[in-house]
């Protein structure tokens, strides 16, 4: 997608792999970034470069339930559906044995991750049809294709995020909106250091290929003006991921040819 110009969100903004790809996107020629964090007042200082984003804004995310994230984009300075870009990065890690995982946990999990994410497409999708342009961001990381043990209820969310993603691929397939899955696997941030404890004694994550959250986010940006259906990273955990999505083909002309039927029908 062509970012001049464009609006852009990143969710989850005030540290790691979100704050990196604000940095990064404010090195593109954007009329406004918005920097989306749950304290806006504590937001990181991100500052554009010669030539980069016209207008930086940090604006409230909350995504732990439908009223806090209605609250949020009430208070944008941009309505949701005047969104060009919308990056769902925010998330939250579960792991750990399942019978030993907190219930308020798993929930949180469910709906940061998943549910939030969901919500927020919902609210700036009409935009972009309406336009005729467009592009959802979803991270969705190697755990959506990759379900280890001790992954439980976080690879189930990210799998859903996988699911919803191919799904909205397909259903909005010729009208202008882009659909970009991020397979996340091993950035340097503080998430990756939990995720080693978290998962300690059912799986060694720290044999995956590391890299800087700028590195990634180089990466992203690449993918985004590119176009690119799926995000991968290097090593083992892209090759494997790769391998488990499958040939993504047959589904795509299935679903073309069920949806020139469904419209047959209607006419």
């Amino acid at each position: 997608m062509d970012l001049v110009g464009a609006t852009v969100l990143v969710t989850g903004a005030s540290r790691g792999i979100g704050l990196a790809l604000c940095e990064r996107l404010a090195e593109e020629p954007l009329a406004r970034l918005l920097v989306g964090v749950r304290d806006p007042e504590r937001a990181p200082a991100i500052t554009a470069t010669s030539g980069g984003a016209a207008r930086i804004d940090a604006v409230r995310i909350d995504l732990s339930s439908r009223a806090s994230i209605e609250e949020g984009i009430a208070s944008w300075p941009v309505p949701a559906d005047g969104l060009d870009v919308i990056v769902n990065n925010a998330g939250v890690l579960t792991g750990g044995p399942l019978a030993r995982q907190e219930l308020d946990d798993i929930y949180a999990a469910l709906q940061v991750n998943l549910g939030g994410l969901v919500h927020l497409t919902r609210a700036a999708l009409p935009g972009m049809l309406r336009r005729g342009r467009g592009q959802v961001v979803n991270n969705a990381s190697v755990s959506g294709y990759l379900s280890f043990p001790g992954a439980t209820t976080y690879a189930a969310t990210k799998a859903g995020v996988v699911a919803f993603s191919e799904s909205l691929r397909r259903e909005v397939d010729g009208s202008g909106v882009e659909v970009v899955l991020l397979a996340t696997a091993r950035v340097e941030t503080e998430m990756a250091a939990r995720m080693d404890d978290l998962y300690a004694g059912e799986a060694d994550t720290r044999g995956f290929r590391a890299v800087t959250p700028r590195q990634w986010a180089d990466r992203v940006v690449a993918g985004m003006r590119a176009g690119d259906r799926v995000v991968w990273p290097g090593g083992a955990a892209g090759a494997m991921s790769r391998l488990m999505r499958g040939p993504e083909f047959v589904v795509d002309l299935a679903s073309r040819q069920m949806r020139r039927r469904a419209r047959r029908d209607e006419g």
